[in-house]
């Protein structure tokens, strides 16, 4: 199958398991990360359903790279 120059691939977002992955490497988890921010236990996890950019930084921050790194879908131009 022919491709076209204009059909760019899309950007591929990390999978919510290796974010949680990404996360206990890291010696921590989302929910501690959540408290240790003043959020509930739970407060961080609606990053992985919809853009929310400040709890986007700071999982990232945790795991140590970049939000757009882990979704670059957000981020795109």
């Amino acid at each position: 199958m022919h491709t076209n120059e204009s059909q760019k691939k899309q950007p591929i977002d990390w999978h919510d398991a290796d974010i949680i992955a990404g996360l206990k490497k890291a010696g921590t988890n989302m929910s501690a990360l959540s408290v240790a921010n003043g959020y509930t236990r739970n407060g961080l996890r609606n990053a992985l359903y919809r853009k929310y950019p400040k709890a986007e930084r700071i999982i990232a921050g945790a795991i140590g790279v970049n939000p757009e790194d882990i979704w670059p879908s957000r981020y795109a131009s």
